[in-house]
């Protein structure tokens, strides 16, 4: 059984191969900047149908936000080993598995839009990693965890608009106290903080919201996509529920700055299994 993995920092979709069957779950997202080997094996344990199958996976192809450093690397490595103990592990960060997902063998520049936000360019073949992907604290430009960032800080400021604030304060029972105590003593703070962010998908349309989304993926643009010397003739590849959800806004904003957005994917796990299957040839060993 062959067994492939796109994880965030919020979710980790799964699917595994079998001549008799194909499966599909999720569990909570494994990013070794906050998690070590031993949570790792924790979360897959709490699976009841990984469990089932974990003798049985041979190979497990994981790609995950946090995995580019070698470190990181190994402690992703060290929990997946532990737990499928009959398997050949292979771990590489998110991006990748995005280029595949949505470049395939094409060129283009790969972006993740979720809880936090990256990018880098892929030439068909290889991904060449920039200088970004610096987090939730120096970056995560346009993502989840940076726009749940803006509606908590401007409701708290008391910047948010009236009526959004009372929509707001209905929604989620927070203060100073209980904000500080999320974000900085508390494990996960980045999901924590993209949480808010949901708030923005019910209102959409308002004049506020639609103001922060184009600020926000302006600065994507900005940070990100402008480092690289061909960006206009390059197509940006999308990742990730942000963009997802939000791709008219985000074509718009592209399209002021006369770029091109290609696929816009909420979950690359599909796009990823079906790349891993033909790259070792069991697509046309089963078709």
């Amino acid at each position: 059984m062959i067994l492939v993995a796109d994880s965030g920092s919020s979710k980790t979709d799964w699917m595994a191969y079998s001549p008799e069957q194909t499966l599909s779950f999720s569990t909570q997202g494994i990013n070794p900047y906050f998690a070590n080997a031993q949570d790792v094996f924790r979360i897959l344990s709490k699976n009841k149908e990984m469990a089932t199958i974990a003798d049985e996976v041979k190979e497990v192809y994981f790609f995950g936000a946090g995995c580019l450093n070698p470190d990181k690397h190994e402690i992703v490595s060290n929990g997946l080993s532990s737990f499928f103990k009959n398997a050949f592990i292979s771990v590489d960060h998110d991006l990748i598995g995005s280029a595949y997902a949505t470049c395939g063998d094409k060129k283009g520049l790969a972006c993740i839009l979720g809880t936090g936000s990256n990018i880098a360019y892929y030439d068909g073949e290889t991904l060449f990693n920039g200088n970004h992907g610096l987090g939730y604290i120096l970056g995560d430009e346009g993502s989840g965890t940076y726009f749940g960032k803006k509606m908590l800080i401007s409701y708290l400021h008391k910047t948010m608009p009236a009526d959004l604030r009372d929509l707001f304060a209905a929604s989620f029972d927070v203060n100073k106290d209980v904000v500080v105590e999320n974000v900085y003593q508390k494990p996960f703070p980045n999901s924590y903080l993209a949480t808010f962010s949901r708030f923005m998908i019910h209102n959409k349309q308002h004049p506020f919201i639609q103001k922060t989304l184009k600020e926000g993926f302006q600065e994507f643009i900005d940070t990100n996509v402008k480092d690289y010397k061909n960006y206009k003739t390059l197509e940006c590849n999308f990742v990730g529920s942000i963009s997802y959800y939000y791709q008219d806004e985000l074509r718009a904003v592209f399209a002021e700055n006369n770029l091109k957005i290609g696929k816009t994917l909420q979950k690359p796990i599909e796009g990823i299994f079906e790349y891993i299957l033909k790259r070792e040839g069991i697509l046309e060993k089963a078709g």
